[in-house]
């Protein structure tokens, strides 16, 4: 299945993640709380889908939604639901806490989408589909920051 247009990487689309995960990042639970029930903006998936360069079943997965309603969401700018949006949330919270630990966006980039042993395996993103997954990934990166052995 080739990519839709509308979600296409662009130059401007890794940098933006950065923007959008630095700016989550300065507001405190309560904020963040309300901006989750309302709703992302639907452009900030194309946000992640370049900076980690993501598929879209991997996209779907990770979101919780097909790519039609992503699409259709985009078209008429109507804001993300809850699931997809709580998972963008930790998507950012830890590439921004990865990339405090790496000192590098790119070295954190990688990290996120790489298989990881500490983690069964698996990439620290796609733990992001829940709480718990989520958690674990920020326990290696401590233990990553810390010289632990993970």
């Amino acid at each position: 299945m080739d990519v839709p247009a509308i979600f296409q990487s662009s130059t401007n689309a890794a940098p933006a993640f950065w923007l959008i995960a630095d700016q989550l990042n300065t507001r405190n639970e309560t904020e963040r709380l309300a901006y989750i029930r309302t709703g992302f903006p639907p452009g900030w998936v194309k946000a992640v889908r370049t900076a980690f360069q993501l598929s879209n079943s991997q996209l779907e997965r990770l979101l919780n939604a097909s790519m039609s309603t992503l699409e259709r969401r985009l078209k008429e700018r109507r804001p993300l639901d809850i699931v997809s949006s709580e998972r963008l949330d930790r998507i950012a919270s830890l590439a921004v806490r990865a990339a405090e630990v790496f000192n590098d966006q790119q070295t954190a980039q990688h990290w996120i989408i790489s298989p990881n042993r500490a983690l069964n395996d698996q990439t620290p993103i796609t733990l992001c589909e829940t709480d718990i997954g989520a958690l674990q990934a920020r326990r290696v990166l401590a233990a990553l920051e810390h010289g632990g052995v993970v």
